[in-house]
């Protein structure tokens, strides 16, 4: 046997490296063969050049046990969900979705009544954003259910926004309040704790609408990309908030060889969210820096044109990017300042 062909005697925890550190071993040998591949691994979507506009094409999986709890998923919010976790990232690369593909593999406990409604969230969600369910796989499953979307969409060549491009000097703006997400699963998971205590307890989830559906029924920002287009303006960096905010400026400042300064009293907290918070004796601008699954729009402009949007409702400027020596930092209400740090979800 040759030597390239012996199995590996190491054993290292892919918990070791995390998503990220994972993907950058497993492709660091990836090379781009064809011309039409403008972009692949590192950014929200993949970016293909076609004829005269480029095809942007994004993935996700979610796996039961992992990313949802069909304790308290109702189905056919879970459907919409699945395809909207993909749309979120074609809009944070300035394309517009036009097609879905979905996979999953499931176990026999599932029926076809099941399986309808799950799809009856998954067509609510084409019809609200305009794509065309194009296809798919099915799969038996020995670990529960499994949801693949890939979602493609389209831009002209100088509308797509990619994550390496900030620059020092650009003023960094979300689009909606965080933390709403990761505070609405606190809420599902600690009242599925109180009902396998307690059958007999009902949740108690009526006074909560806003932070439960903002997990379990989330939205993707399209009215920000048209907002971009009526105004003319083309972000230098962007991405969408799944992982949370931490995390995801992270990605931006390490992909455009970048630091950055947040400031805590700028990021936008929902009040509900901050006493949800404070319930849970959490610190609210934790649960915003690193809840995740807000599926807001994190992206940086220069200052004229930050000056266009600056009034806009819903907009927020949190911060600035600097070079890349002033590091990454996060200057809270009292003028401290702390090292960002990527505290949000970690998908391995």
């Amino acid at each position: 046997m040759n030597d390239e062909n012996k199995p590996s005697t190491t054993h290292t925890p892919i918990s070791s490296l995390g998503e990220f550190g994972l993907i950058e071993h497993l492709t660091k040998h990836a090379r781009h063969r064809h011309p039409e591949t403008i972009t692949g691994i590192g950014d929200d979507g993949a970016v293909i050049k076609n004829d005269e506009e480029l095809t942007v094409l994004s993935t996700d999986l979610l796996v039961e046990g992992i990313h949802f709890d069909l304790m308290y998923t109702p189905l056919k919010h879970l459907g919409y969900k699945s395809v909207i976790v993909n749309l979120s990232d074609i809009f944070a690369m300035n394309a517009t979705p036009k097609q879905v593909m979905v996979s999953i593999a499931l176990s026999n406990r599932f029926s076809v009544e099941a399986l309808t409604e799950l799809y009856e969230g998954i067509h609510q969600a084409c019809i609200n954003y305009n794509v065309d369910l194009i296809g798919g796989d099915t799969s038996s499953s020995k670990s529960g259910l499994v949801i693949s979307v890939t979602a493609i969409g389209t831009a002209a060549p100088e509308q797509v926004v990619y994550r390496n491009k900030a620059q020092e000097g650009d003023h960094i703006f979300v689009t909606g309040d965080l933390g709403a997400a990761y505070l609405g699963l606190q809420i599902l998971e600690r009242e599925k704790r109180i009902f396998l205590e307690n059958p007999n307890i009902q949740p108690e989830l009526a006074q909560h609408q806003y932070l439960v559906g903002r997990q379990l029924r989330p939205e993707a920002r399209q009215d920000i990309i048209s907002l971009f287009q009526q105004q003319n303006i083309v972000p230098n960096a962007m991405i969408d908030i799944s992982d949370g905010l931490s995390s995801d400026i992270l990605h931006i400042c390490k992909q455009s060889n970048v630091g950055c300064s947040i400031f805590e009293e700028n990021v936008p907290i929902h009040p509900e969210s901050y006493h949800m918070a404070l319930e849970f004796k959490l610190n609210p601008i934790t649960c915003a820096l690193s809840g995740g699954e807000d599926y807001e729009l994190l992206f940086t402009l220069p200052s004229e044109e930050a000056k266009k949007v600056q009034d806009t409702a819903g907009f927020f400027d949190i911060g600035k990017i600097t070079s890349i020596d002033k590091g990454t930092i996060l200057y809270g209400k009292n003028g401290r300042a702390d090292q960002l740090i990527a505290q949000g979800w970690k998908h391995l």
